[in-house]
């Protein structure tokens, strides 16, 4: 039952095997010949034993191989789908991300509560110290903001977040990130999907965008 087995390690010659399956499959044949030499003479590896060990290691070569394939189809995916967005480059982007303030009115989407009779603009620097608060027409209708802090002084050039805080008398019921427009300036690929770089390097990701308009 041995002398089969010489001619198994010819498959490890195959020249289509990639370099780390084809040292995976070397392994294997050496543990395989290994046990082989080893084992008992009055007890020898069955013939059906040998052939299920050869078919599971076929079964995870295969799965490695399908797995390449994948990643493959994947990036090329990828490059697609960021070759249809760079049309977007130019336009504005909603999103719930980070306020790049330079001096110009910023068009917020705020979505208070259902049941709010009340909302709040609540505006905080990076640090989340609050630098302003104004009440808002409890609407979901485009609101336009213009950058002014708690003494209706104009704020300096930077990031600030902003969020709206939904009342129902004196309760507040939610607190939520503002989405605004944004204008997009570059569109990335990379592992985790297609990513939008907005003014000022804010970046989101291209499934968190809610809606696009014409770039002003």
């Amino acid at each position: 039952m041995i002398a089969p087995i010489q001619t198994v390690p010819s498959a490890s010659s195959t020249s289509t095997v990639k370099p780390g399956i084809s040292a995976d499959y070397e392994t294997f044949l050496t543990m395989l010949t290994t046990q082989i030499r080893n084992q008992d003479p009055l007890n020898p590896m069955q013939a059906s034993d040998f052939a299920a060990q050869l078919a599971t290691f076929s079964n995870v070569e295969q799965s490695v191989r399908t797995n390449q394939l994948l990643e493959g189809m994947q990036g090329q995916f990828g490059l697609l789908a960021m070759s249809q967005m760079a049309g977007w480059v130019g336009q504005e982007a909603r999103s719930a991300t980070p306020v790049h303030w330079e001096g110009r009115p910023v068009t917020l989407s705020p979505n208070p509560a259902a049941l709010a009779d009340r909302a709040v603009l609540v505006v905080r620097n990076p640090q989340g110290q609050v630098l302003a608060r104004e009440e808002l027409p409890v609407s979901a209708e485009p609101y336009v903001w213009i950058g002014r802090d708690a003494t209706g002084s104009d704020l300096p050039s930077g990031r600030y977040v902003l969020e709206v805080e939904s009342y129902s008398g004196e309760e507040m019921l939610r607190s939520d990130p503002v989405e605004h427009y944004a204008r997009i300036e570059e569109v990335r690929g990379g592992a985790s999907g297609t990513t939008l770089v907005l003014r000022g390097g804010i970046e989101v990701p291209a499934l968190q965008v809610t809606a696009l308009r014409p770039g002003g």
